[in-house]
């Protein structure tokens, strides 16, 4: 396996609102929901989703939770949040404020304001209105 990344899917409980979160509220540039003539059954997962492409490449996409599930033929689970966070880095110690303020306008829930950490960075956490963790990031050394 190469050490990278290419498409990172959250499960959403509600497409249409995780999609304003983050098309709207953040920002992210998208086409919006696609793939939705794919209307699945019972057993095979629907296809409407969301695509968003990031810097370097990388996709970030929403997909409902139940449709999720049945695309990896596993059972449907609960949301789960604090398995992992998403960092985004940002490139001015204030950009963390902005955007951590701009994600709580838009419906994100800051579990921890923004602040100096021991190791020497300025970040701050916040969930996405589906639980989903992000860290907004500041690294001085990475200037």
């Amino acid at each position: 396996m190469e050490p990278r990344i290419h498409v990172i899917t959250l499960a959403v409980d509600d497409l249409e609102r995780a999609l304003a979160f983050y098309r709207d509220g953040l920002g992210l540039s998208t086409k919006g929901i696609v793939a939705d003539e794919h209307e699945g059954s019972e057993t095979e997962a629907a296809g409407a989703i969301v695509i968003f492409e990031l810097a370097g490449g990388l996709l970030l996409t929403l997909y409902p939770r139940t449709e999720l599930a049945k695309d990896a033929h596993i059972p449907p689970s609960p949301p789960a949040s604090g398995e992992f966070s998403i960092g985004h880095i940002v490139s001015e110690r204030a950009d963390v404020d902005a955007l951590l303020s701009r994600a709580r306008a838009a419906g994100a829930t800051l579990t921890d304001e923004p602040r100096e950490r021991p190791w020497g960075i300025y970040s701050g956490y916040f969930r996405d209105p589906d639980g989903h963790l992000w860290e907004v990031i500041w690294n001085p050394r990475r200037g």
